[in-house]
């Protein structure tokens, strides 16, 4: 008799009320392939965005890139994983569900200490935030980057690794409330983009210089604006479409000031790059658990309640990450 598992399924793209709480087949586990029996599933920015548009490949369609739990199957073919590890599992869906298979190659063990939440939420913010630092970005130590969203998930990663690097870190956010608290994981100076102009500001807090790298994960007019506020050879690196709009950058805005405009996708980059990437991820693991770096959970939902997590994320609420338990 063919089992079956709890997963939040849509039929069709839309709103968050897309998402049903049913039962559905449990997942079958190919050669090189893991069952990962969740713990947590951390709620990705690529997973609203999946869900509200793009095609879907069955349906129903489980949405979701990370989820962090147990091994509970192995299949042929895989080495260094066994039943029973704890280990965090990535992949382009699928994790919106008590069970997921994943190919092994696109697992982390989970270090010792670490609970599934946390760890859950690291892959994807931290390998991104790093990639636009320092791939894309090129950032040392002394320059000034800002962040654009930093009560996000993204966001947070990238100004504890600036700030460990040495740079100045300031960020947007849409509340007083939210800057203050960011100063404790290494924010220099908070722009609230709800009642000032952060092109301004950053150009007040830079003495008229501008800064050396920019993250925007918004897009639109955003992305646009955001030209003006780098300095001579800074680095505009666009990571996300919050905004959900395009963004008609004149190739001419760049010259004056010989700036560059970088696409940072690490879905893109973690297969051509696998052997730089997988062990960065690791390590970004490590320092989590060893304190180092910190994860922030705004707050935790049941599976069940997949459609109020993502009305809760798009509503601009969350300090830090949203995760949901099966």
């Amino acid at each position: 008799m063919a089992r079956s598992m709890k997963a939040a399924v849509i039929y069709e793209n839309g709103g968050p009320r897309a998402l049903r709480y049913e039962e559905v087949p449990d997942p079958e586990c190919p050669d090189g392939c893991v069952v990962v029996d969740a713990e947590a599933i951390s709620i990705e920015g690529g997973d609203l965005l999946a869900r509200a548009a793009g095609a879907l490949p069955t349906v129903p369609h489980i949405v979701g890139y990370l989820s962090a739990g147990t091994v509970s199957e192995v299949a042929a073919g895989v080495q260094g994983r066994a039943v029973d590890d704890r280990v965090v599992a990535l992949f382009a869906a699928g994790s919106h569900a008590a069970r997921r298979a994943v190919p092994a190659a696109m697992t982390w063990p989970i270090p010792a200490g670490l609970d599934a939440a946390p760890a859950a939420c690291v892959p994807v913010a931290f390998a991104t935030a790093y990639e636009c630092l320092f791939t894309a970005g090129n950032l040392t130590s002394g320059q000034t980057v800002l962040v654009h969203a930093g009560a996000g998930g993204v966001g947070m990663a990238a100004i504890q690794l600036a700030k460990q690097s040495d740079a100045t870190v300031i960020a947007t956010a849409s509340s007083d409330d939210k800057l203050e608290r960011l100063e404790a994981f290494g924010l220099d100076h908070g722009i609230n983009y709800a009642s000032d102009s952060f092109v301004e500001r950053t150009r007040e807090l830079t003495d008229g210089r501008g800064v050396d790298v920019v993250i925007d994960s918004i897009g639109g007019q955003n992305l646009v604006d955001s030209v003006g506020v780098l300095a001579y050879r800074g680095t505009l690196v666009s990571v996300g479409a919050a905004a959900r709009a395009g963004s008609a950058i004149e190739a001419q805005s760049l010259w004056a000031n010989n700036n560059t405009l970088r696409g940072v996708y690490l879905g893109g980059a973690i297969v051509p790059e696998y052997a730089r990437i997988h062990p960065m991820i690791g390590n970004m693991l490590e320092r989590v658990a060893d304190g180092e770096l910190r994860v922030e959970i705004d707050r935790s939902f049941p599976l069940a309640e997949a459609a109020a997590a993502h009305e809760y994320i798009e509503s601009r609420q969350a300090f830090g990450r949203v995760v949901m338990t099966p």
